[in-house]
C-alpha cells in the first residue's frame, strides 16, 4: 500500500482537522494538507517525473517537507530527503548517486547546491507548484516499492543509499504501536531533529493517528523553544538525539524549566549515558523512551519501554537503563561469533537482525549489500550482548573496539565509569598504536576533572587493563550531523 493512502484516509475522515504548523500558527488542516500533496504530485507529473523516479528534498524543518513527502509518494515516486546542514558538494553527491531528477530546496540550499554545480533541476517555491490541478489520488505501489532513499551518515567514507521500502516503513509504525508508544489525535509531533532521519519517518504513525505536527519557527533545534511549543501545544511528541536531550536538560537547570507539554521524548542515535538519563528524568519526568536502529532497519531493532526507564526500583534498573532495551515487535535479535554462529547470554558478538523492516538492500551497491545481508539477516557491525531476560546492551561498533595486549575493551564501558566525575561533561574513548601492547586506550574529555582523579575513579570501578592510559582534553568532542561522535576524527587528535 502507498503510504500516501495514510494522509488521504485521515484528510476523509477529519478534513477540518489541524494539520500542520509553522512555530504556533497553523498553516494547514488535513484536507489542505492532502489537497496540497495531490497537487504538487501532480506538478510533478507534468514535469516528467514518473513512477519510480527519485526526487530529493533538501530543506530545513518547514510544514512543506511533509508536503512534498506526501506528494511524491502521491504519485509513486521515491523521495531522497538530504541532511539540510550537509555541503553544497556532499549534498550533490547524494543527488548523483540517487539520480534524482529534481531537487526541492530552500533558499539557503539552492545557494549551496548552485555554487557545488547541481547535476538536476532545483525548485525552491513549493507553494506555486501546489497551486496546479490536483492528482484524484496516490498511485498504487507495492510493498517493495522504494519510498525513501536514506544516505548513511559516512562517518568512515562515501554514505550509501539505504533502500527504504514503502512495507519496511509500515512494519516500522505497527512495532511502534506495539513497543515504543501510542499515538493520540490529541498529540503534537515536534520536528526539532532533521526531518531527514528519524525525526521524519516518525511522521507517519502521527499522520496515521490525524496527529499535529509542528515545526519550530526557527527550522532547527533550540531548547527554549521547544520548551515554549511543548507549553503552548501539549502533548508534544519528540525524537531527539541523545546530545539534544542533554542540551535541554542543562538548558532547563539554567532556565527552571521542567518540560510543560511534553509527553514523550524518543531518543536514540547514540548512546544515552545512564548519568545523563538519570539527569534528564529529574528534570523533564517520566517522558522518556529509547529506541535503536539503523537506516538499514529504520527505527525499528529495540526499544526501551518508559515502564523499563521509570521502574528505577528493579534490582537490574542500572545494567537495562544501560541498555537499548528489547526486541520491537516484528524483530528478531541474535548475537553471533566470527564465523556467524550464535552466543549465549552474556556473551558479546555481533548484532543481526530479522525483521520486514530490514532494507531490501543498498542502492545500486550489491558488493555493500552482499557484506552487510546474509540469509535473510543484517550484520548490523554493532557489537553487543543480550540477557536472559532479552536486554540488548551495546558495547561498541565492531570497529571502534580497543584490542589492548590480547584483550578487548568496549569503550563504552569505559566512559561510562567516566561520566560519573562530576567535572566531566562528554567523554569518548579510542584507542592508539602501543609497540607492546598493540593499542592503548585513551580518552578524549570536555571537562576539568584531573587525570589523577579519573584514574581513581577507573580504579575503583573497572580492570586496570580498560583503564585509559592517556587522557585528552577537547573543547568540544567532533560530532557528524546526526549528532554522532567521529572517532575517526578523535584519533586523528591523539595522533597529533
Amino acid at each position: 500500500m502507498n503510504l500516501a493512502v495514510w494522509l488521504e484516509n485521515a484528510a476523509l475522515a477529519h478534513p477540518e482537522r489541524p494539520a500542520l504548523f509553522e512555530g504556533k500558527s497553523c498553516v494547514a488542516t488535513y484536507a489542505q494538507f492532502w489537497e496540497r500533496a495531490r497537487s504538487f504530485a501532480a506538478w510533478l507529473a507534468a514535469r516528467g517525473i514518473e513512477r519510480g523516479d527519485r526526487v530529493a528534498i533538501f530543506m530545513g524543518n518547514c510544514p512543506d517537507y511533509l508536503v512534498a513527502l506526501y506528494g511524491i509518494w502521491a504519485m509513486g515516486g521515491a523521495a531522497v530527503p538530504i541532511n539540510a546542514t550537509l555541503h553544497g558538494r556532499e549534498a550533490v553527491y547524494i543527488l548523483e548517486n540517487s539520480g534524482a531528477r529534481l531537487a526541492l530546496c530552500d533558499a539557503p540550499r539552492a545557494a549551496a547546491l548552485s555554487a557545488a554545480e547541481a547535476p538536476c533541476d532545483v525548485v525552491t517555491d513549493l507553494h506555486e507548484t501546489c497551486e496546479h490541478a490536483a492528482v484524484a489520488g496516490a498511485a498504487e505501489c507495492a510493498p517493495g516499492d522504494l519510498a525513501w532513499l536514506f544516505y548513511t551518515s559516512g562517518t568512515t567514507g562515501r554514505p550509501k543509499g539505504v533502500m527504504i521500502t514503502h512495507g519496511m516503513i509500515e512494519a516500522m509504525t505497527t512495532s511502534y504501536f506495539a513497543s515504543v508508544d501510542d499515538v493520540y489525535a490529541t498529540d503534537a509531533a515536534l520536528y526539532a531533529a532533521p526531518m531527514s532521519h528519524g525525526a521524519g519517518l516518525y511522521n507517519v504513525m502521527h499522520v496515521l493517528k490525524g496527529a499535529r505536527h509542528v515545526c519550530p519557527a526557527s527550522g532547527g533545534f533550540d531548547p527554549a523553544e521547544i520548551f515554549d511549543l511543548a507549553a503552548h501545544f501539549g502533548a508534544v511528541h519528540m525524537f531527539a538525539a541523545p546530545t539534544m536531550v542533554k542540551r535541554m536538560t542543562d538548558a532547563a537547570k539554567v532556565s527552571g524549566q521542567r518540560g510543560r507539554g511534553i509527553r514523550t521524548i524518543v531518543y536514540g542515535g547514540g548512546p544515552m549515558y545512564v548519568a545523563d538519563l538519570a539527569a534528564a528524568r529529574a528534570t523533564f519526568g517520566d517522558v522518556f523512551v529509547q529506541i535503536y536502529g539503523q537506516g538499514e532497519c529504520p527505527m525499528a531493532i529495540t526499544a526501551l519501554s518508559r515502564a523499563d526507564i521509570t521502574d528505577d526500583a528493579h534490582p537490574d534498573w542500572a545494567l537495562r537503563a544501560a541498555s537499548v532495551g528489547r526486541a520491537q515487535a516484528d524483530t528478531e535479535v541474535a548475537i553471533t561469533d566470527a564465523a556467524g554462529q550464535r552466543l549465549p547470554a552474556g556473551e558479546i558478538g555481533e548484532i543481526m537482525v530479522r525483521s520486514d523492516a530490514v532494507m531490501p538492500g543498498y542502492w545500486q551497491n550489491a558488493e555493500a549489500t552482499a557484506a552487510t545481508l546474509r540469509e535473510g539477516w543484517l550484520l548490523t557491525g554493532d557489537m553487543g550482548w543480550l540477557d536472559a531476560a532479552g536486554y540488548l546492551t551495546l558495547q561498541d561498533r565492531s570497529k571502534d573496539v580497543i584490542i589492548t595486549g590480547g584483550s578487548n575493551v568496549y569503550p563504552r564501558e569505559v566512559e561510562e565509569v567516566l561520566l560519573q566525575h562530576p567535572l566531566i561533561e562528554e567523554v569518548s574513548v579510542v584507542g592508539r598504536p602501543h609497540p607492546d601492547w598493540g593499542e592503548e586506550v585513551v580518552a578524549c574529555c570536555v571537562g576539568t576533572a584531573s587525570p589523577g582523579d579519573l584514574d581513581a575513579l577507573c580504579r575503583a570501578h573497572i580492570a586496570r587493563f580498560k583503564a585509559p592510559k592517556a587522557y585528552v582534553f577537547v573543547q568540544e568532542l567532533p560530532k557528524n550531523n546526526y549528532g554522532k561522535v567521529l572517532k575517526t576524527k578523535l584519533r586523528e587528535v591523539v595522533l597529533s
